[in-house]
């Protein structure tokens, strides 16, 4: 059962209690009906968080940055927050619903330091890179892994991180800064790159790999929300605002997404998801087109999608050269 963990449902209850305590002083109705678009994103983006290693901020971003034309920066905070609720809502879950492996989310708790590095040094020092470049960029990033992820055959069979030699630590510190750096665009990536990493270096099973990349972008959001709220200081009372309309939806669809995830096959939703990231895509370059947008994001996507395909591609050959092997050995 979805509420089947007591910790789980004394979390909902506590944070729903205390979303209304928050929306009652920081926000109103009017101002939910005014901005009724951001928990409407949400419904799509937080189920997407929860059963794909994309986080929510891979709908809300693009869609506010490119369809309603919202800042830049505004637009990655906003992902950053509401993931920082939805995102460590299904982290909760993960961690508490009955037979979880604790033993198996152990890495994450290192992790964590070296992305949110990336994520400070990508605030301090990438922050005025032209905006269409980033838009341009985050597309293409979460397009070609979508088309890579959903059509090649990448299933690992591990449960934990093995144990890792001193190229392999460094191969995923290198990935975990990147992927901390693209949250400081984006207020999402960590999660993808990360992903990608263990599901083919690592060989490990695609679930609890998912599992890992929601885990680590639950922490990201919440320390990247508290580092630009406390340290730069950079919310309005209008973001506080609009993260509190979507602050109950994320609360319940990231965590059952989750929970879809662990039941179902859910391979023509994921195809959706394709359908929806190519769209945004077009759109992005049909939007007031011009060759430099054309350009920027079609070497973004030849090089992203060579990049993922290469590497899921690589695990699936390993899989069938196991298996061949398997079937050679005498009986």
């Amino acid at each position: 059962m979805f509420f089947a963990s007591r910790i789980f449902r004394v979390w909902y209850v506590g944070m729903m209690a205390l979303w209304v305590v928050l929306f009652s002083t920081l926000a109103s109705v009017p101002f939910l009906l005014e901005h009724w678009y951001y928990p409407a994103i949400m419904v799509v983006g937080a189920f997407v968080a929860g059963l794909t290693p994309e986080g929510g901020g891979a709908v809300a971003f693009p869609v506010l940055s490119v369809f309603f034309e919202i800042d830049r920066a505004a637009a990655r905070d906003f992902s950053l927050m509401i993931q920082s609720v939805g995102m460590t809502s299904a982290s909760l879950w993960l961690l508490t619903r009955p037979g979880a492996d604790l033993a198996a989310y152990r890495a994450v708790l290192w992790y964590i330091p070296v992305a949110f590095a990336g994520f400070v040094f990508g605030m301090n020092l990438l922050q005025d890179i032209p905006v269409f470049i980033i838009q341009a960029l985050f597309l293409s990033l979460i397009m070609t892994f979508a088309v890579a992820y959903v059509f090649s055959k990448h299933r690992g069979n591990r449960f934990r991180l093995p144990a890792l030699n001193l190229r392999d630590r460094g191969a995923l510190a290198v990935i975990l800064f990147t992927g901390g750096m693209c949250g400081s665009l984006f207020g999402t990536g960590a999660d993808i790159v990360l992903y990608t990493l263990l599901v083919t270096r690592f060989r490990m099973d695609e679930k609890i790999a998912t599992h890992q990349s929601i885990m680590l972008m639950a922490s990201i959001s919440v320390l990247g929300y508290a580092y630009r709220l406390f340290w730069d200081q950079g919310l309005t009372e209008d973001q506080i605002g609009t993260w509190l309309c979507a602050y109950p939806v994320v609360l319940l669809m990231a965590p059952f997404g989750a929970y879809v995830l662990g039941k179902l096959r859910v391979d023509w939703m994921l195809r959706g998801i394709v359908a929806l990231n190519i769209f945004q895509l077009a759109y992005f370059n049909i939007k007031s087109p011009s060759l430099e947008k054309l350009a920027w994001s079609a070497g973004f996507s030849v090089i992203l999608f060579a990049i993922f395909w290469l590497t899921l591609a690589h695990l699936s050959r390993q899989a069938l050269s196991a298996q061949a092997d398997a079937g050679r050995a005498p009986g």
